[in-house]
């Protein structure tokens, strides 16, 4: 059969039931999906026996050796697998453990952040949140609220907007200027009638965060809220996350927040500490 004939059966096939490009998209999102679920159970093979052959993968996934090596294939070209030449065999790759890397260093922050937020929480009666980089804005990880916090308001795990707030800030002033450049380029949303929305005066902003060592937020994300962040950063001086304290404008004024301030970076330095920098 010809390829014109063919694509003529297709066409007539399309045209007699409507319904068939759906199904074949269908089936070809179920077999993307069972693809990732084998890729996965690969790496759980291997970090179960240390190493195997595509014999062995094969086996256990219940699958054609061709299938495996195509698995195996895929996972090394992303170096979350490797291959012993020598054995043939294959092991987790490095990319596995840049992923293991950034799970864990959140972890750790989350771990090293609990006594040192409730320590300003409590002395400072105000929210205390720590926050992570996540792809275009920042996610609290930990939260420890004060005594003198008359909101509900859960933060954790909430990802917040970059330009507006006082984490994002800091987070933004601290990454490699290729990745905030291309952040500032895109449309910023306006949230109060104080969010800041040029890149021009954002940028301004963002230099003033890195020589004073903190970012402060006036009602730009909420009416009513204001917040000061200092960064924290790892053993190699790389900012990591952002410690903030967040509270309301009637308290957090004019008048305290450099007291406040103060605090925050102190906070941000001691959880650097914690975090192996300075060492």
């Amino acid at each position: 059969m010809t390829r014109t004939q063919k694509q003529s059966d297709r066409s007539e096939e399309t045209t007699r039931n409507p319904e068939a490009p759906e199904r074949q998209n269908g089936r070809g999102a179920a077999s993307a999906v069972q693809s990732v679920d084998r890729a996965v159970s690969v790496l759980e093979i291997l970090a179960r026996h240390g190493e195997a052959g595509v014999t062995e993968i094969a086996e256990e996934l219940d699958v054609h050796k061709s299938t495996a090596f195509r698995l195996l294939g895929v996972l090394e070209n992303r170096g979350l697998v490797a291959q012993a030449k020598d054995r043939g065999k294959y092991y987790l790759g490095a990319g596995v453990l840049r992923l293991a890397g950034a799970a864990a260093v959140r972890l750790d922050i989350s771990q090293e952040g609990v006594p040192v937020c409730r320590e300003v929480a409590d002395e400072l009666g105000e929210t205390v949140n720590i926050a992570v980089l996540d792809d275009d804005a920042a996610v609290n990880i930990m939260q420890a609220r004060g005594t003198a916090s008359v909101t509900a308001q859960n933060w954790l795990g909430r990802r917040t907007p970059l330009h507006a707030t006082s984490s994002g800030k800091v987070l933004l002033a601290h990454m490699p200027p290729t990745l905030r450049e291309g952040l500032l380029a895109r449309p910023l949303p306006r949230f109060t009638d104080r969010t800041v929305t040029g890149a021009s005066m954002l940028r301004a902003e963002l230099e003033a965060v890195v020589q004073q060592g903190y970012g402060v937020t006036i009602e730009e994300l909420e009416l009513g809220l204001a917040a000061v962040a200092a960064p924290v950063r790892s053993h190699d001086g790389k900012v990591i996350a952002a410690v903030s304290v967040s509270g309301p404008v009637y308290r957090l004024n004019a008048d305290r927040l450099p007291e406040v301030a103060k605090r925050t970076v102190a906070a941000g330095a001691e959880l650097s500490r914690r975090m192996g920098y300075g060492f």
